[in-house]
């Protein structure tokens, strides 16, 4: 365990060597939280509600959707193709630990560095020029860095899952990208899941992408209240689960079927 703990702290300390595009990426990041709290203010114009959701915990919705992102989102998938590209994981197969979990724990590094540095200092800004509520209740926060928690690993096991499928398609940045566009439209960054039509979320409801997005910040709002939470991270809990079979099932052939492009 101790060789994982070392590649966290490895990839923190890379994230930090580079963290002035971070800084940057706050400011751009306000911008965005900044335009959709302007287009969801002219939305609701003189609704109480939508949906079910205020004009004020639509704000805090989207600004905290946006800055989780920084915390959950990685190219795992990306670096897993380039390294298949370039032969490299050739060698890293033959490395004294699980490949995948090493790429897991690399990402959870950067998460960390970005949850650091990008998150918390950029809430802070966003709090500053936008109406934010932030909820007082300690349990509030703490089921909200569970479901925070189980986001990271969704993510990180979908993007484990396009980057293996590199093994078969040689070159899947077309996948990637596809990938990118998909999880930010149906996990709840975008457009909350509860705004869909009916037969949407419906159909939302066998993805895994709402337990990325959505599910923290809606309990970041309190959208969701008393069991609905608890059901939320239950189903966070079960794709996290239910994603590991497609994953080692896909590995196991890719290393069966394994061909060195460079090197």
């Amino acid at each position: 365990m101790s060789k994982y703990i070392e590649m966290i702290r490895v990839r923190f300390l890379m994230m930090l060597a580079y963290r002035t595009n971070y800084y940057s990426g706050i400011l751009i990041y306000s911008i965005n939280i900044g335009a959709y709290y302007f287009l969801w203010t002219a939305i609701y114009g003189g609704k109480e509600e939508i949906q079910g959701l205020s004009v004020l915990q639509m704000t805090t919705y989207v600004a905290v959707a946006w800055m989780a992102r920084a915390f959950y989102f990685n190219n795992i998938d990306r670096e897993i193709a380039n390294e298949i590209k370039d032969g490299k994981v050739a060698i890293e197969m033959i490395r004294p630990y699980n490949y995948l979990g090493m790429k897991t724990m690399q990402g959870l590094g950067e998460g960390l560095f970005r949850l650091l540095f990008f998150s918390v200092p950029g809430m802070f800004i966003v709090a500053l020029l936008f109406p934010i509520s932030f909820s007082t209740n300690i349990v509030t926060w703490g089921l909200f860095f569970v479901s925070l928690m189980f986001s990271f690993i969704v993510n990180t096991q979908i993007n484990l899952l396009t980057g293996i499928m590199t093994f078969f398609l040689f070159n899947n940045s077309g996948l990637i990208r596809a990938k990118r566009v998909v999880i930010d439209l149906f996990s709840g960054l975008l457009l909350p899941i509860s705004f869909y039509p009916l037969w949407a979320q419906s159909v939302m409801t066998y993805l895994p992408f709402q337990a990325i997005s959505y599910i923290p910040s809606m309990i970041f709002t309190e959208g969701f209240v008393g069991s609905e939470i608890y059901t939320a991270i239950a189903l966070q809990a079960f794709w996290a689960l239910v994603l590991i079979i497609p994953i080692q099932l896909l590995w196991l052939l890719a290393k069966k079927q394994l061909i060195v492009q460079g090197g």
